[in-house]
């Protein structure tokens, strides 16, 4: 599993203190809203890396925002 990066984790931040399969719902209905193309490009590689990993391993990403 790649790992994610300081971008994706940023963006994962937004919906923090959800389970990954919350964050999955709540990333694919906010991109038809979402008009930055690299910012969808971002959303769609976040989803990606989501949906192959399990529940065990996503507790174990720490969602703590760069500055």
């Amino acid at each position: 599993m790649d790992k994610f990066t300081v971008e994706e984790i940023n963006l994962m931040c937004v919906f923090k203190g959800q389970d990954r399969t919350g964050m999955i719902a709540d990333i694919q209905n906010v991109i038809p809203h979402i008009q930055d193309s690299d910012m969808v490009e971002l959303a769609g590689q976040v989803l990606g890396k989501l949906e192959a990993m399990s529940d065990a391993e996503f507790a174990g990403v720490a969602l703590e925002a760069a500055e």
